[in-house]
């Protein structure tokens, strides 16, 4: 999907890319399948519970089907479509027995190809969705289980693709998008290829009003506030934070902190941390 660059005519214009929509065939969705998303964020009796968050354009909530458990049924693809709450664009299958679904799409995927999900044989093409004991390793992959039959959790970001390393006994060898490198059981379910729409990471915003309408609000600095409302804040003209290290608004550490829980059950499914960093 190719970027275009805005030619600025106003203040406002300038630095603004984006997005080509040359490959979405309809704009309308499957009413079936879709439902209004509700607002989670924002103001709570006055009080602000969810920062950062707010407003936005209003929007449907696509059902993807994450799990594909009609198996061995082949579905054609119907319509490629813009899901405004995602970078990936949504593919609408029907499946040969007439049942409708959505899937996120894989690149290269194009309407009329016919796609399947089994446990057993498929041809190893893009789209199709099978265990990854099934799938030669080195084959690009997305939407990886990390429990049989859970339904996809690993690989659903605009342009992700998961290295598929290993078989290992009864285990399979991913590396994420992160440099992390993990078990999964093998019986796992994996759809072929890599999610589509790889330049979404290109899109220049530009300016404040296209963040507000995806329902973000801005961010203020701590050390431009005032000492009552962050650590950070106080003193004259430009000056430093003043302390040993970074706050969050809470007083606890900002930066460089674990946030992974310790004695997790699947820390020993981990051979490498993301950066390296081994456990």
């Amino acid at each position: 999907m190719p970027i275009k660059k805005i030619r600025p005519v106003t203040t406002g214009q300038r630095n603004i890319s984006r997005q080509s929509f040359k490959d979405i065939t309809t704009m309308v969705p499957e009413k079936s399948l879709v439902s209004m998303k509700k607002q989670h964020a924002g103001r709570t009796n006055g009080k602000i519970t969810v920062r950062h968050q707010g407003g936005g354009h209003k929007r449907y909530l696509r059902e993807v089907d994450f799990i594909r458990s009609r198996y061995d049924i082949p579905a054609t693809v119907k319509t490629i479509e813009y899901d405004p709450n995602r970078g990936a664009r949504v593919s609408l299958i029907t499946y040969k027995d007439g049942v409708k679904s959505y899937i996120l799409q894989p690149d290269g995927l194009k309407v009329g190809d016919v796609i399947v999900s089994s446990k057993n044989e498929a041809e190893i093409q893009v789209g199709n969705r099978l265990p990854l004991e099934k799938i030669p390793v080195g084959t690009p992959i997305h939407s990886v289980e990390l429990v049989p039959d859970k339904g996809g959790q690993l690989g659903h970001g605009a342009g992700s693709r998961i290295e598929f390393m290993a078989v290992e006994g009864s285990w399979a060898v991913i590396k994420l998008p992160s440099g992390e490198t993990r078990r999964v059981p093998k019986s796992c379910m994996a759809t072929i290829g890599t999610v589509s729409n790889p330049d979404w990471h290109l899109v220049r915003w530009g300016k404040a009003g296209r963040m507000r309408n995806r329902g973000i609000k801005p961010t203020v600095r701590g050390k431009v506030m005032n000492p009552v409302d962050h650590p950070h804040g106080g003193g004259e003209g430009k000056h430093p934070i003043g302390m040993k290290y970074a706050k969050t608004k809470w007083g606890k550490h900002a930066l460089g902190v674990k946030t992974r829980r310790a004695h997790l059950s699947s820390n020993k499914l981990i051979i490498t941390r993301r950066k390296g960093k081994k456990i």
